[in-house]
């Protein structure tokens, strides 16, 4: 499992902090998910940020592996949620096409234009770390975009875009 944190001051964006975390040693796949809630409550206490994005499940052909994979992005969700934060998903093409113009770009490809992008040099030794942090990247673009910030203004319901609009209500 990777994370990727970035920093936006203003219109500029920089790289943060990427890592992956491996609990391949923990045997006991409660402790594995006690450690995902863990290191991840503890990266949110470190840099404290204000949002958090994840990318959403992909169907794969092994049930094993995508039960194991729901459960720790469900861990990860609640422990972001644990701290205030709301939760954004997208699609992993979205997060390519983001990134790279290309919703069918490859790992490698994702990880030099991020490595362009946001100014890094060393290539991360797995690519977990590289497609969260272009999860991040994605969610910059989509939240800072003048299409992202009217989603994000109207809310997520009828009654935020009544209180986020009050002059489009017409009372009869």
């Amino acid at each position: 499992m990777g994370y990727g944190l970035v920093k936006v001051t203003g219109k500029d964006i920089s790289l943060l902090d990427l890592g992956v975390l491996k609990p391949g040693k923990v045997k006991d796949s409660y402790k594995k998910l006690q450690l995902i809630f863990n290191t991840v409550s503890g990266l949110i206490t470190q840099y404290k940020p204000t949002d958090f994005a994840i990318e959403a499940p992909f169907f794969g052909k092994n049930v094993q592996s995508m039960l194991k994979l729901g459960r720790a992005q469900g861990v990860a969700i609640a422990a972001a949620m644990r701290h205030g934060l709301e939760v954004t998903e997208y699609s992993p093409k979205k997060v390519k096409q983001s990134v790279t113009g290309n919703g069918n770009a490859d790992k490698e490809q994702v990880m030099k234009m991020l490595q362009t992008i946001l100014s890094f040099k060393d290539s991360p030794k797995y690519y977990d770390a590289t497609d969260a942090l272009a999860v991040a990247l994605c969610h910059y673009y989509q939240t800072s975009s003048v299409a992202g910030k009217a989603i994000a203004k109207a809310g997520k319901g009828w009654e935020d875009f009544i209180k986020n609009n009050p002059g489009r209500v017409i009372k009869k």
